[in-house]
């Protein structure tokens, strides 16, 4: 098992940047894959970017993010980042870091919320304008 502690959200104004930590328990981080989802007051949860088990090599975005978030990982501090640069007050939202370890048998990232078997408390993000 592994537990997930986020960091990081507060609220900032149009345009301004953010970097969201998840710190994970244990020592097999690195088997893990990871991911950010959010979910917005009356919204489903929805995926906003992943990285892949190991040294991720690879990363996944929406179309909603691409280009504005970036996902990175450290094995060595058994850490998660998400940098959000030109937030808009669409990206308003409970930010979650989530893990799984389905993707060490191959395949695509996983981009659905039930891939992932772990998850955070959740960290707020309020963007206004």
């Amino acid at each position: 098992q592994v537990q997930l502690v986020e960091s990081g959200g507060g609220s900032v104004q149009a345009g301004a940047s953010l970097r969201l930590s998840c710190v994970a328990s244990g020592r097999t981080f690195s088997t893990y894959g990871m991911a950010w989802f959010r979910q917005a007051p009356g919204k489903e949860r929805e995926f906003v970017a992943a990285i892949k088990w190991g040294s991720g090599s690879e990363t996944a975005y929406p179309d909603s993010v691409k280009g504005r978030f970036t996902i990175s990982r450290d094995n060595g501090k058994n850490t998660v980042y998400l940098q959000m640069n030109g937030l808009i007050t669409d990206d308003t939202a409970v930010y979650y870091c989530a893990a799984e370890q389905r993707s060490l048998l191959g395949g695509d990232l996983r981009r659905q919320v039930g891939d992932y078997d772990y998850w955070g408390q959740g960290t707020q993000v309020t963007v206004s304008s």
